[in-house]
């Protein structure tokens, strides 16, 4: 199993139904595969740094999994598909990324506790 990090990136005119939706859908997807969430965030809507289908803005999610190899082409097809989703991208974590995103959790734990 490796460990695997996906932002993607919803379109703006989603309700906030719609949105919790689309993120259960993608969760779903990986855990009826055997996949492992390690963490999950919502960064909320964000502004681009260049538009994309017309649009300024975007809501912005994390995916931190564990998932066999052969499961990320089907995931991805599946952004392909789901024309909610703007933009993704998928990334296999090092030994090194992996430390770094353990990390960068703790830190947002302590802020949020803050």
């Amino acid at each position: 199993m490796n460990q695997y990090e996906t932002v993607f990136i919803l379109n703006p005119v989603l309700s906030d139904d719609q949105v919790k939706e689309a993120v259960k859908k993608f969760e779903n997807f990986l855990t009826e595969r055997g996949a492992k969430m390690v963490s999950k965030e919502d960064w909320g809507l964000k502004k681009m740094a260049y538009p994309i289908e017309n649009k300024k803005s975007g809501f912005y999610q994390l995916f931190e999994f564990t998932a066999p190899g052969e499961v990320i082409n089907d995931y991805e097809v599946e952004f392909r598909r789901d024309e909610r989703v703007m933009r993704y991208l998928t990334v296999k974590l090092d030994k090194y990324a992996i430390e770094w995103a353990e990390k960068r959790r703790v830190k947002m734990s302590k802020q949020a506790k803050a």
